[in-house]
């Protein structure tokens, strides 16, 4: 603790997803694959929807963009 870093935060300018294409890529994969299936009824639902949602795809879904493993399966390997 105390430490520097020089670690400095940087915002993507107004209007340039393409700064943050990972998240933005994440974020539309979320929207066509379960958000835009669903209408929830409380906060919790939703919640848990995402919950399942977000384990099958980090280790069940393959990943092309990794050669067609899980991200699971890339994290024990990256150990």
């Amino acid at each position: 603790m105390g430490r520097k870093s020089n670690i400095r935060l940087e915002h993507i300018q107004p209007g340039k997803p393409q700064q943050n294409a990972y998240i933005e890529r994440f974020n539309r994969t979320v929207r066509g694959e379960w958000l835009g299936q669903y209408i929830f009824e409380t906060i919790e639902e939703a919640q848990d929807q995402a919950t399942q949602w977000l384990w099958t795809y980090n280790n069940e879904r393959p990943n092309m963009g990794i050669g067609g493993i899980t991200s699971a399966m890339k994290l024990k390997t990256a150990a």
